[in-house]
């Protein structure tokens, strides 16, 4: 049995602002199911690693959302995301300093 693998993800670019910002590194964890209200890099049709907010469970896989939505790619435009194509979770923010500590939580908590 393999056991879940650690590693660090860049944020690049808007999509996720407030919550995210350009730069960001996170702490995530390879291979563990993403939970409602999370954030996990997602693999989009034709288009790079992406960190989305896992919203809910669909019959094809996972709807997953931009938290900008005047920025970026997501289920509203590609479809839920499969399985096989959620890469990781997002456990924390690890840079910068400044950021340190705040909210990754869903939308509706903040």
């Amino acid at each position: 049995m393999d056991l879940p693998r650690w590693g660090l993800a860049v944020v690049g670019g808007r999509s996720m602002q407030p919550t995210l910002r350009d730069g960001d590194r996170l702490l995530v964890r390879y291979g563990v199911a993403p939970a409602v209200g999370k954030l996990a890099v997602v693999r989009l049709p034709d288009r790079p690693l992406a960190i989305k907010r896992v919203t809910r469970r669909v019959a094809d896989g996972w709807w997953v959302e931009r938290d900008n939505a005047a920025e970026g790619v997501d289920s509203w435009l590609v479809g839920a995301i499969a399985d096989a194509d959620v890469v990781a979770v997002v456990r924390c923010r690890v840079w910068p300093p400044s950021r340190l500590g705040t909210r990754l939580a869903s939308r509706s908590s903040d």
